[in-house]
């Protein structure tokens, strides 16, 4: 998936987590992008982006948690197909069937 929306790791799987479980955070991300660890940095980096484009949406007063933002919101309904997501991370989508 990563590769076909040249997105990196971190970023779809913030996308995912957030449609799946309706909240996204640092920890949460590395957990589901099967990151290194050191790469707090740069999953920071991409849900601050993610939230300046309205992606995610901060919680207030709780330090890198974010929610479903308006676009991604508003993306929900186009009922997108999450059934060939693999349970291993969102980068190891199942393309195949």
């Amino acid at each position: 998936m990563c590769r076909e929306t040249k997105r990196e790791p971190a970023w779809v799987s913030a996308i995912r987590l957030a449609f799946l479980q309706g909240q996204v955070d640092v920890d949460g991300v590395m957990e589901e992008a099967n990151l290194i660890p050191g790469r707090e940095g740069t999953v920071r980096d991409v849900l601050s982006t993610m939230a300046d484009r309205d992606l995610l949406t901060p919680v207030a007063g709780v330090d890198d948690r974010y929610v479903p933002g308006p676009v991604l919101v508003e993306s929900d309904r186009y009922d997108l197909d999450f059934t060939k997501a693999s349970d291993g991370g969102a980068h190891r989508w199942q393309s195949s069937g």
